[in-house]
């Protein structure tokens, strides 16, 4: 299974796409996707209360997206 290993953020700080453990560069969009079917592992989907659904990232339980490396 694929891993989030980096990040990349659009100008006003919102991450709009990730790089997985296997190279891929994937839009926010397909990764949420990706991680509701199974294929990313390390992330969650939640729902932020008004019926919008989110990634999370949820390996070892104390990681956060910030932490990852950007990947430009």
């Amino acid at each position: 299974m694929e891993e989030i290993t980096r990040i990349q953020r659009n100008h006003n700080g919102q991450i709009i796409s990730f790089q997985t453990s296997t190279g891929r560069i994937i839009s926010y969009q397909k990764a949420l996707m990706e991680a509701q079917e199974g294929i990313i592992s390390g992330v969650s989907v939640e729902d932020d209360g008004e019926g919008i659904s989110q990634l999370a990232h949820s390996y070892n339980g104390d990681i956060t997206f910030s932490e990852l490396p950007e990947i430009f």
